[in-house]
Parts: structure tokens; C-alpha cells; sequence
């Protein structure tokens, strides 16, 4: 069966970054578009970046020029480098991977920014 399995949220103080992982397994990792989404209590899930089958990357507006997502499909992994987090950045983040109709998520992972 897939499975997506998010590791690296904590908390941090403002300013401070963070390194999320999610590793899969059950599916052909390198042909899946991957990404990050969030979502803060009482929003909607929004989507923070995402990086295609073919290394290209977008990212939201909110957090450009600061959050930087990869993949390394040797470890069928994809990562969310977080710098300069905000409290606003506060969140469940979640791992999501995608082709055609096939959708799949994980579990999701706690990321707190506070003082």
C-alpha cells in the first residue's frame, strides 16, 4: 500500500528554520509530482509548493524567497527546507503525491512557530 510519512515539524521561535522529509513508499516514486500543503487551524488546506516528476518548482506567494522544496528520488524522498519562519507559518503540513487521477497523502506534521 502507499505511504507517505512526514517527519521534521517541531516548534521554533520566529526567524528560526526547519527541514521537513517525507518519505514514500508503494509507488514509483520518480514519476509523481509531489508537494507540501498546510493548514492552520480553522482554514482551508492550501498549497505551500510542489516540485514536478521533472524538478520544476512553485511555490505560494507567502512563502517565496524563504521555503525551498526538493526531491531525491534515490531515497524517494521529498523535502521542505523552511527559513525565516513566521507565526503565521504555524501549521499542519502535509506531504501529498500526485499523477494523473492518483492522489495520495500522509498523515501531516505539526510545525509551531511561536516565542
Amino acid at each position: 500500500q502507499v505511504q507517505l510519512v512526514e517527519s521534521g515539524g517541531g516548534l521554533v521561535q520566529p526567524g528560526g528554520s526547519l527541514r521537513l522529509s517525507c518519505a514514500a513508499s508503494g509507488i514509483t516514486f520518480s514519476i509523481y509530482n509531489m508537494a507540501w500543503f498546510r493548514q492552520a487551524s480553522g482554514k482551508q488546506r492550501e498549497l505551500v509548493a510542489a516540485i514536478t516528476s521533472g524538478g520544476s518548482t512553485n511555490y505560494a506567494d507567502s512563502v517565496k524567497g524563504r521555503f525551498t522544496i526538493s526531491r531525491d528520488n534515490a531515497k524517494n524522498t521529498v523535502y521542505l527546507q523552511m527559513n525565516s519562519l513566521k507565526p503565521e507559518d504555524t501549521a499542519v503540513y502535509y506531504c501529498n503525491a500526485q499523477r494523473t487521477v492518483a492522489r495520495y497523502w500522509g498523515q501531516g506534521t505539526q510545525v509551531t512557530v511561536s516565542s
